[in-house]
């Protein structure tokens, strides 16, 4: 498969990325800003709602924070080495400076007027970091160097939760392993402590975090053992002291003072987030069941607001009563993604495993999960080494009606295994569970899938599911028989089909429905899906098959498998012969459900490497090597709402579906032709009106409309839709897109978006028009006939007994008119006398 070299795509992210990578940062009118990889994202805490996507780094966002002295504008650290100053409002960059070294952490101080602190590696020496404070010029121009560093500390850990500042930027605070050192700005003076002569039942007191008072002399940290500890007097290396608060069981992760400073907020792998009234012991709230490990704490400058980051990738909103408010849940990345990429038909979103037990369906457009469905139906916990029942295998029929959901608990000696089936509630907008069918295999099962080429009859709708016990199940709808059972139907085993006692390992149907392939370890089988009679067996050892998949529309006569021995096969099913090989290590084979093309992801020399090839054709059309530094592990074409507009031919293979595909790290990536101001331009720059709103005057003068029309409407609607384009005033995109703070008067804008609205004089309706047609044919008649009794008037010829026949008896078309005329005018006001 040699194919000629094509430009690159776009590797991006687009979605799923860490929401707790740093800490969260509120602004002064509530809206919450965070890290999410490559991006910054601020979300509405009212709606929680995504209203700006800000982009420009080119490697992972590693902290945020508020210009202290313009609190409209935010800078944003990364490991590309550059820290960026934002107009967050906007979206907009407004400088770009150019460290040069990692930056791994980035603080911000009011008492600080040009310069901010980051944590950078130690130069020449490996696994060391410094905090430096880096000067930011003021001169002109957007991209600038900043290479004016100043060691604070030395020694340092590189993760942004082991350094603090206190007292307006008095001193900072610095802990790694067992050690505190402090550092006072003013003195120069440095003090070190440390609290490795400290005993603990666990023997595991390291430093996990620091807090410092906003007001006082006092800093509180978290350990590895649980404990907090609240240092006081530490301006003396000898004559500090510290007090001891013990709630947690395991690890504190993250500590924050409240804004006055009168309580300590602290949280940890229980996930309940502790108040700790006046750094005491005895006073203490509690707000449990946030759902996952608590990663960091923010507090909003006024008090009212706290947030909570998660492991789980989720954003937890509460009220300053320690009453929850919003949750934001992006993509959960779980340990293992068993379940492989799915797309909903139903929603077009992304479903696969999320929290223990249950599948996560995730929204591709707003990066936030839609909602999570229990399968597993059990309370899950948390020990290390047990084994609990987990998710894994999901497929949907073709309209999103019906779920099927594999669950299994690995045990030596009895091992559980479930299959569900669940049925879509149109009334409740959920899926309710319809059939549970206890140990469907004697063994795991490895694959599944649906038929169904009709879902409005019941009869052609068929549930595959292979298993490591040499079989292959075919599961049918039947009508419960039983009067006390809630749903009329349910599913039961209809034919077992096997092949020389093989493992079944893969399944899948072919377009039309009529054939059934199932892989039996080296071998393609081909089964007549009515009779289940064996059609015909494909081979191509030594490898086991890992993939298979049928071609589609014009390519629907060919079947690709890949083996595990590095070899992609193509078969033709109306000769029974190979029609190509190649050797190839495909690690995921996915088919475009709406194109004949077929995506090959490849790992070779530890480097993923794309293919997109049609199977009536060995040379592909498509080639990307090295598409990520991660090793990908599942991908999934999901169907666009609207097809994409394609500049180059060979990028038409992503005009009707978009390829997503999750690495090895739980990154979620896409192709994408666009680049990256124009990806977020329709995010974060422009202001859209949902094509389901129905027309109003605001809509008119965004020069929105509708392109669903009746067939009818279309001919009396080309008017009518030409003048509503004219109405898309320049004076009006200006008062919608121009930045609040620098726009006039709203006494002087209120005139002119009135008149924005007024309908012009020459905007007419088609009656209207029609009129104006007619009088104007009229008026020209008119013209033409007055030009003829001109010239018969002239005509000497004519005798004047002539004329005044041919006046008496036929009267001129003009003349016509006039009576028409006066014949239509209402005379009724003469019945008044």
């Amino acid at each position: 498969m040699v194919a000629p070299a094509a430009a690159a795509l776009r590797v991006v992210r687009c979605g799923g990325s860490s929401l707790h990578g740093a800490r969260a940062v509120f602004s002064a009118d509530s809206y919450l800003l965070c890290a999410s990889g490559d991006f910054v994202k601020m979300y509405s805490v009212a709606t929680e709602e995504t209203l700006r996507v800000m982009g420009g780094h080119a490697d992972l966002v590693t902290g945020i924070q508020l210009n202290p002295h313009n609190h409209m504008q935010l800078y944003s650290s990364s490991l590309d080495g550059t820290i960026k100053l934002w107009d967050f409002m906007d979206g907009i960059p407004i400088k770009t400076f150019t460290v040069g070294s990692k930056l791994l952490a980035l603080y911000a101080l009011g008492s600080s007027e040009d310069s901010v602190f980051v944590i950078i590696p130690k130069s020449g020496e490996r696994d060391t970091f410094q905090l430096v404070s880096v000067k930011l010029t003021k001169a002109a121009g957007q991209d600038l160097e900043a290479k004016e560093l100043s060691v604070v500390l030395d020694g340092v850990d590189a993760s942004p939760k082991y350094i603090a500042f206190g007292r307006e930027g008095e001193y900072v605070a610095s802990v790694k392993e067992v050690n505190l050192q402090v550092y006072f700005f003013k003195q120069k003076q440095l003090n070190r402590f440390s609290v490795s002569a400290v005993k603990t039942k666990s023997g595991n007191n390291q430093f996990t975090c620091i807090a410092c008072h906003p007001t006082e002399d006092c800093i509180a940290t978290g350990h590895a053992d649980g404990k907090i500890r609240i240092w006081r007097n530490f301006y003396h290396k000898k004559e500090y002291t510290y007090s001891t608060l013990h709630w947690h069981h395991d690890t504190v992760m993250d500590l924050a003072f409240s804004v006055e400073g009168t309580s300590l907020l602290s949280g940890g792998v229980e996930s309940v987030l502790v108040l700790w009234h006046n750094q005491s012991d005895c006073q203490k709230d509690f707000l449990p069941r946030l759902g996952s490990p608590i990663e960091y704490i923010s507090l909003a400058s006024d008090g009212t607001l706290c947030c909570t980051l998660h492991t789980d990738n989720r954003i937890t909103i509460i009220n300053s009563n320690l009453r929850f408010a919003k949750s934001i849940q992006g993509l959960i990345k779980s340990a293992d993604v068993r379940t492989g990429l799915v797309v909903d038909p139903r929603t077009k979103a992304l479903v696969l495993n999320g929290e223990p037990g249950h599948l996560q369906f995730y929204c591709l457009q707003s990066d936030q999960q839609l909602f999570s469905l229990d399968i597993v139906q059990r309370q899950y916990i948390h020990q290390a080494g047990l084994n609990q029942a987990d998710l894994v295998k999901v497929a949907f029929s073709a309209q999103g009606k019906w779920l099927a959901t594999v669950e299994e608990r690995e045990e030596v000696t009895d091992p559980e295994l479930q299959l569900k089936l669940w049925f879509y509630d149109e009334e409740t907008q959920s899926f309710k569970l319809n059939t549970r069918i206890n140990m469907p295999h004697e063994d795991q099962i490895t694959d599944m899938c649906f038929r169904d080429m009709d879902e409005l009859e019941d009869d052609s709708l068929i549930l595959v599911t292979t298993g490591r016990d040499c079989v292959f199940k075919v599961w049918v709808m039947v009508e419960d028989t039983d009067p006390e059972a809630q749903q009329s139907v349910s599913w039961s085993c209809d034919f077992v089909g096997s092949y020389h006692n093989y493992q079944a390992t893969n399944c899948c149907f072919s377009e039309d429905g009529s054939l059934l392939a199932v892989s039996f370890e080296e071998t393609v089988t081909v089964w007549d899906s009515v009779t289940w009679d064996l059609k015909c067996t494909f081979c191509h050892p030594p490898g086991k098959i890992r993939n298979i998949c049928f071609g589609r529309l014009t390519c629907s006569k060919y079947l690709i498998g890949a083996s595990d021995d590095g070899f992609l096969c193509c078969w033709n099913l109306l000769s029974c012969a190979l029609e190509w090989s190649a050797h190839l290590n495909v690690l995921v084979l996915q088919p475009d459900p709406l194109s004949e093309h077929i995506a090959a992801v490849s790992w070779l020399s530890k480097e993923s490497s794309l293919f997109v090839f049609k199977p009536n054709e060995p040379r592909p059309i498509y080639i990307q090597r090295n598409l990520c530094r991660e090793k990908i592990q599942l991908a999934a074409f999901v169907p666009r709402d609207e097809p994409e507009t394609i500049g180059s031919e060979k990028y038409l293979w992503l005009r009707r579906s978009q390829l997503f595909f999750l690495t090895d790290t739980q990154e979620l990536m896409t192709l994408s032709t666009k680049s990256l101001q124009e990806r977020l331009t329709p995010t974060s720059k422009q202001l859209a009106v949902e094509e389901s709103i129905p027309m109003t005057p605001f809509s008119l003068l965004l020069g929105k409309h509708r392109r669903q029309q009746s067939q009818e409407d279309i001919d009396l609607g080309k008017l009518f839709v030409r003048n509503k384009r004219e109405q898309d005033s320049p004076a009006v995109k200006e008062l919608l897109h121009t930045p609040a703070h620098v726009l006039p008067s709203a006494s002087f804008l209120c005139p002119i978006f009135i008149n924005s609205l007024l309908i012009s004089k020459q905007n007419k309706s088609a009656e209207e028009v029609a009129d104006e047609v007619e009088m104007e044919s009229e008026k020209t008649e008119d013209d033409s006939d007055e030009e003829r009794d001109v010239t018969e008037m002239e005509q000497e010829d004519t005798s004047p007994l002539e004329l005044l026949g041919e006046t008496t008896c036929k009267l001129s078309k003009s003349q016509e008119k006039e009576l028409r005329k006066i014949r239509k005018m209402d005379y009724s006001w003469i019945s008044a006398f």
